[in-house]
């Protein structure tokens, strides 16, 4: 029988079994791109929203003060820049740009890497930043009357509270990737949807073809939702807590306590 002769349903199968080499090897691919680049950009996100963070005082010096004001202006133009364009055009600017200014012949993981990475990077900044500011002033303000610096602050104190607040944006973020590296194509990436597009140009059913990997992307995407919110309830730990400590005379059993998930939905 003719793919010609086939029912909605059967050419789905067919495409399916036929093609599911090409199909796995785009979603690996696809899953690669977006985990490998959300690490990254959580990390530049990171990065940056320290900076931001920044606040230098009257008596620092003044070469400190100015540098600092310029090295924020100059992320702030990067987070409005990446935020502000479409990935589409960014990765062809960043991709045929660096190789006809500047000579460089990037590859296709380091194209794609580095898209979604400084892409994903001017989210996160953003996300940091509010991370931050949602921390109490007090752990701050606690922190450097024992003498840390606004590092110090940053990395041992406020970021790990912060960490747990934009954890669902983090998953957020990786479930965007996983579709948004479809625009990679237009550099030549072999990611699902490339796969997707050689598949319907070489049989004539887009419909059928559009079906199957649209079918495989919820698959991606249902399944890193999930394992993402299994992790939120992990580092939300038990609903109740009791503070530890080794002074005898100070009682701090159920000081701490966190309503139920069945009285929160009663309310």
């Amino acid at each position: 029988m003719s793919i010609s002769e086939m029912n909605f349903l059967q050419r789905m199968i067919y495409i399916f079994q036929e093609y599911s080499g090409s199909l796995a090897k785009g979603a690996a691919t696809t899953m690669a791109i977006a985990i490998i680049s959300t690490f990254l950009g959580c990390v530049i996100g990171f990065a940056v929203g320290i900076v931001q963070t920044l606040e230098p005082r009257k008596k620092d010096n003044l070469v400190y003060r100015v540098l600092v004001k310029v090295f924020k202006l100059i992320l702030t133009g990067y987070v409005e820049l990446f935020r502000g364009t479409p990935m589409m055009l960014q990765a062809a600017f960043i991709f045929y740009g660096a190789s006809q200014v500047f000579s460089i012949n990037l590859g296709m993981w380091q194209a794609a890497i580095l898209i979604v990475s400084i892409n994903t990077g001017a989210y996160m900044a953003e996300t940091v930043r509010g991370g931050i500011l949602s921390v109490d002033i007090g752990q701050t303000e606690g922190a450097k009357a024992i003498g840390m610096n606004h590092f110090q602050t940053m990395l041992q104190v406020i970021l790990p509270q912060a960490l747990r607040n934009i954890m669902p944006q983090i998953g957020n973020n990786l479930i965007i990737n996983i579709k948004d590296t479809s625009v990679l194509s237009i550099i030549g990436t072999v990611e699902l949807f490339f796969t997707f597009k050689s598949i319907s140009g070489a049989l004539y059913t887009y419909f059928e073809a559009a079906s199957v990997v649209l079918i495989i992307y919820f698959v991606l995407t249902f399944a890193c939702s999930r394992l993402l919110l299994a992790l939120e309830n992990r580092m939300a730990g038990p609903v109740n807590f009791d503070l530890a400590t080794t002074d005898t005379l100070t009682f701090t059993s159920g000081m701490t306590t966190f309503p139920r998930k069945q009285d929160q939905r009663r309310s």
